[in-house]
């Protein structure tokens, strides 16, 4: 039955991509008439400061001259051997334009096509700019010896199962959910994802990832196992180690190598076996691991109240067709005294 599930959902997936896909080409032209603009992305925004380095560019908090709105500038390279802008690129982006619809994705308002002097294509994402993400956050709380109010952790969860129920609708799968790319508003708790897809296909890393980058902390266990087909339980694998952060401002599974985070999800959750999680030993990097038995998750998250805890274990779940879902995550009565309407 849960294969059935599993395949029926797969088939949704694949129609909801395939319809997002379609809505993203037919936007596309919009997308190249607004890179086709003349004018250069320095003539029109005044870079404030940089506020951050990735893998695929840096960011600049900057101003728009004509308007005086502050924005997110992401400055990414494209393939040198393509001549303009490869349409990967304008699908990814025209992607990225239809999410930002939602209001915990964080919003593409325009891209300004470029060139250094080297001459190689500069691609300029314009988003809105926020003030924070939950990496400073939840690093604000820990340094300061300050739990994040239960509330809080609740509404943070509560818009982050809702931002990951848009993106997944449609198709689009995030794979790298981590606080640092989860955008804050200090003011209004408002969270927004951020660094959706726009890694995937058509950047070209500007240096070698750092570790800091390809953090492994919030890899599903399936992905750390090898697995070549995974779905949409990747994200809420990622969203339940978020979820226990919030409440004790400590990674639940700070491994430095992929064998470590392994060992460290083992250890507490229990070594997975057949019965758990039918399957597991046919996966590419599944060997003879040390056996534990599993330890009560209260006692890796205390503070969490029991229907947190039910939540979070509903999340951590081993078999990938068993986790629950974001859509379903909302239901759940964890969520029950969070004020729906305001999110």
């Amino acid at each position: 039955m849960a294969a059935l599930q599993h395949q029926h959902q797969h088939q949704h997936q694949a129609a909801a991509a395939a319809a997002t896909a379609a809505a993203a080409t037919t936007t596309a032209a919009a997308a190249t008439t607004t890179m086709g603009s003349g004018l250069r992305a320095m003539d029109l925004y005044e870079k404030l400061e940089k506020v951050g380095e990735g893998t695929y560019g840096k960011v600049y908090k900057a101003r728009e001259k004509a308007t005086g709105r502050i924005v997110a500038l992401k400055k990414t390279r494209l393939p040198e051997d393509d001549e303009g802008v490869p349409p990967t690129a304008l699908r990814e982006v025209s992607l990225l334009r239809m999410l930002s619809q939602d209001p915990h994705v964080v919003r593409l308002l325009d891209l300004k096509q470029g060139q250094n002097k080297e001459g190689q294509t500069i691609l300029y994402l314009v988003f809105e700019y926020m003030d924070t993400d939950l990496k400073k956050f939840i690093r604000g709380h820990r340094q300061n010896h300050e739990k994040i109010p239960a509330h809080t952790v609740k509404i943070l969860i509560y818009q982050l199962c809702k931002g990951v129920t848009f993106c997944h609708g449609r198709g689009v799968l995030h794979r790298d959910l981590k606080p640092h790319n989860l955008l804050m508003d200090r003011k209004t708790m408002a969270l927004k994802i951020a660094d959706l897809g726009l890694s995937r296909s058509f950047t070209v890393p500007l240096k070698k990832y750092t570790h800091e980058i390809l953090t492994l902390w919030y890899r599903a266990p399936e992905v750390l196992l090898g697995a070549t087909h995974y779905s949409t339980p990747v994200d809420m694998w990622s969203v339940g180690c978020i979820f226990a952060e919030l409440v004790t401002t400590q990674p639940l599974f700070a491994g430095d190598s992929e064998l470590q985070q392994l060992l460290h999800i083992f250890k507490l959750l229990g070594t997975p076996n057949e019965d758990v999680w039918p399957g597991v030993g046919k996966l590419p990097n599944w060997h003879e691991y040390p056996q534990w038995n599993p330890s009560k998750l209260s006692s890796a998250v205390p503070g969490l109240d029991a229907d947190g805890l039910d939540l979070l274990e509903k999340m951590l779940e081993y078999e990938p067709a068993k986790r629950i879902s974001a859509k379903k995550a909302m239901e759940h009565p964890y969520f029950n005294d969070v004020n729906k309407e305001l999110y």
